[in-house]
C-alpha cells in the first residue's frame, strides 16, 4: 500500500491531472529528516468527536524528484505521541483508533475545504479512510466542493479482529448522515467498515492478490465500476482508465 501511495500519485500526474496526497503524520514519522512544515493558513481548527475537542495541523512535506507535496494530517494526541501507527509496540490494535479515524477522515475534508480545491476524484486506500465515501456522499453532499466528486475506494488484505469501540456509529454521526447510513457502524469491524465503503462508493479497486472472503463475495452483487488487482507493471495505466470511466459515468 505505501509504494503503491508513492509511484500512483507520481504516475497520475504525469498523466495530465492534478493530485493532492493526503495521509496521517503518524509519530514515527521523522519530521526533520522529511523537512515537514506546518501550513499556517490550513491549521489552527478544532475537530469535535464525541463533544471533545481536537486542534488539527496540517504538515507539508516534498518528494523533490517527483514534484509532489504530501499533506500531514496531525494531532499530538492521536497520532503524534504515538510512535507507531495502527498497532502499538506491543503489536496491539490501538483502543482509540475509532476517534483516529474519525479525526483523519474529517481533517482531510477540512483541509481541503481550506484549500478551496473541489477534486474531481477522491481516492481512499485501506480501512482507515472507510468513513470517506459516507462523508462525502451524506455530510459533505451538498457542499460545492465535494457535490460532483466522485469516490474510489480501494480494498487491501488489511484486516483487523475484532471491532471498533463500541458508540462508534454515534461519533460517526454529522447532520445529512442518516440512522440507516449507520447500520454497519453499530458493529464496526473491518468487514461492516468495508461493505460501508463499497456501498457509498462511486467505483472499486482489488489493491491486494487476496482479500477478505466475506468481502470478496460481497462484491459480488456490487454493480459499479470495478477493477481487479493489477501487477505492479500495469496498475498506473489501469486505475487512471478507471479514474475517467467513473468521471464519465452519471
Amino acid at each position: 500500500m505505501s509504494l503503491l501511495g508513492r509511484n500512483l500519485p507520481q504516475a497520475t500526474q504525469e498523466n495530465g491531472k492534478e493530485i493532492r496526497i493526503f495521509m496521517p503524520k503518524y509519530g514515527n514519522i521523522n519530521e526533520r529528516r522529511n523537512q515537514l512544515h506546518e501550513v499556517i493558513r490550513l491549521s489552527g481548527m478544532n475537530l469535535i468527536i464525541n463533544d471533545t475537542d481536537h486542534p488539527l495541523i496540517i504538515k507539508v512535506a516534498s518528494i523533490q524528484k517527483a514534484r509532489m507535496q504530501i499533506y500531514f494530517i496531525e494531532n499530538e494526541d492521536f497520532f503524534t505521541k504515538k510512535k507507531y501507527t495502527l498497532y502499538d509496540n506491543h503489536g496491539k490494535f490501538c483502543e482509540d483508533n475509532d476517534d483516529r479515524t474519525i479525526f483523519f477522515n474529517r481533517g482531510v475534508i477540512e483541509a481541503v475545504r481550506k484549500q478551496n480545491w473541489s477534486p474531481d476524484i477522491i481516492h481512499c486506500h485501506g480501512w482507515f479512510t472507510a468513513l470517506m465515501p459516507l462523508l462525502i456522499k451524506r455530510a459533505y453532499k451538498d457542499n460545492p466542493l465535494f457535490n460532483e466528486s466522485k469516490v474510489i475506494y480501494s480494498i487491501y488484505n488489511d484486516d483487523f479482529t475484532g471491532t471498533l469501540r463500541s458508540g462508534f456509529e454515534k461519533k460517526v454521526k454529522l447532520p445529512g448522515i442518516t440512522v440507516k447510513d449507520l447500520k454497519y457502524y453499530k458493529e464496526a469491524s473491518y468487514v461492516n467498515l468495508t461493505k460501508a465503503a463499497i456501498d457509498y462508493s462511486d467505483g472499486i479497486i482489488i489493491g491486494s492478490e487476496t482479500i477478505h472472503p466475506e468481502i470478496e463475495a460481497y462484491l459480488k452483487s456490487c454493480n459499479k465500476p470495478m477493477l481487479a488487482y493489477q501487477g505492479p507493471e500495469n496498475y498506473a495505466d489501469a486505475y487512471n482508465a478507471l479514474y475517467d470511466t467513473v468521471l464519465n459515468s452519471k
